[in-house]
């Protein structure tokens, strides 16, 4: 997809509001709003925004992962599953 041709001036946004709400459902792809020739915004629909917010929810919980590695905050895994187990079995008591 090129973003060029996803760029429009906001009198455009304002003259095709409906217009614009329904491409953007249909096509998913994000729009540009410029004003006196500058990006000002852009506008996707929710569905995209939800993908997109939840990538990033990911993406940070990686960089959390990535960050207690670095500074050898880790367990072993076979010390984390005794661990689970311990705390499964003082359950069921």
């Amino acid at each position: 997809m090129k973003y060029s041709t996803q760029i429009k001036p906001i009198s455009y946004l304002k003259a095709n509001a409906a217009e614009v709400v329904r491409r953007l459902a249909e096509d998913r792809a994000p729009l540009v709003i410029t004003q006196n020739g500058e990006a000002k915004m852009v506008i996707q629909d929710v569905a995209s925004y939800e993908q997109t917010q939840e990538t990033m929810a990911l993406l940070k919980i990686l960089a959390l992962g990535n960050r207690q590695i670095e500074e050898g905050r880790v367990t072993p895994a076979a010390e984390a599953i005794r661990r689970l187990r311990q705390k499964a079995s003082r359950g069921n008591e």
